[in-house]
């Protein structure tokens, strides 16, 4: 039998070992692939990772895509309503105190009507208070939060937007947002304004609301106008 030199056998031994260790190296790396477990990167290789999720990163280049995010229904801008969130509605809003009179300035419901409305109220007044009878104001000006909670309201009392707007107009058609409306109150100021209101161009305006008066400049030579059946009958509320 033929023996290989010395120098062949060593040889053989060096090269056996780098083939070991690859072998070894080969059989760790598919174990951890078996198992699922992640190979370690270096740091930097994280963050060109992070970067290939990006919605720039190109497709078929060996990077992951991150799908595009599901679309949001667009958010409804703020309306009248979410303001009232801010608290109660007050004075400041046209809530009228009890008791109030077309002369409290310091009322907001009263201070922020109409001027010539106002002043047509204040020339009527003491001739009422003449044949005792007095001017309550029920209502006046009103923000437009406070019209949109009245409206709210009237759709829960009577059961329908229809039925309310009857009753209570929208906040962009009502006059009384517009300071150009008064409620008077009670029964025996309504009726004298019913009679003598014209002369001052004191006018109601719906046969359903005899407490509602508005200004109606030519009324004092003509009289008032035909009374509207409701609210619902005025082309003003009309959109």
């Amino acid at each position: 039998m033929t023996r290989n030199p010395p120098s062949s056998r060593t040889s053989t031994h060096r090269i056996r070992r780098p083939l070991l260790v690859v072998g070894l190296v080969a059989v760790l790396a598919a174990i951890v692939v078996a198992l699922g477990l992640p190979l370690l990167k270096p740091s930097s290789d994280s963050d060109s990772d992070s970067d290939s999720d990006s919605d720039s990163a190109t497709p078929g280049q060996g990077s992951s895509v991150r799908p595009p995010a599901p679309s949001l229904p667009d958010r409804a801008p703020p309306d009248s309503s979410q303001q009232e969130r801010r608290g109660p509605l007050d004075e400041a809003d046209g809530v009228v105190p009890d008791g109030s009179t077309v002369l409290d300035d310091d009322v907001p419901a009263v201070a922020n009507l109409d001027a010539d409305l106002l002043a047509a109220l204040r020339r009527a007044a003491p001739v009422a208070a003449d044949d005792g009878v007095a001017f309550t104001v029920n209502s006046g000006w009103r923000s437009p939060e406070y019209q949109n909670q009245l409206l709210r309201k009237a759709v829960a009392q009577y059961g329908s937007e229809a039925e309310a707007a009857r009753w209570v107009a929208t906040a962009t058609t009502s006059p009384h947002v517009s300071g150009d409306a008064v409620d008077i109150g009670p029964d025996e100021a309504t009726a004298w304004l019913a009679e003598h209101g014209a002369a001052y161009g004191l006018c109601r305006i719906y046969r359903n609301e005899p407490w509602h008066f508005e200004l109606r400049t030519d009324a004092p030579d003509r009289g008032c106008p035909r009374r509207y059946a409701d609210p619902t009958q005025d082309p003003r509320m009309r959109p």
